[in-house]
């Protein structure tokens, strides 16, 4: 997928400056910094880069087993 290998070369974590995962599951969409430990979900196809708005990983992972 060459637009999300490029958005991946765009986008960082906001709070560490570090790479991100893109994930796309029964969760939805979302990119994860396994640094900060955080996801930052996409709402309407726009990611939400916003550290106030960012998920636990561990709550993420969590809703995974439900």
């Amino acid at each position: 997928m060459p637009v999300l290998k490029e958005i991946l070369e765009i986008l960082a974590c906001p709070k560490c400056k570090g790479d991100l995962e893109y994930v796309n599951d029964k969760r939805g969409e979302a990119f994860i910094c396994h640094s900060c430990a955080l996801v930052y979900l996409v709402k309407d196809d726009i990611p939400v880069m916003l550290i106030e708005e960012a998920l636990p990983l561990e709550k993420w992972e969590a809703e995974r087993d439900l």
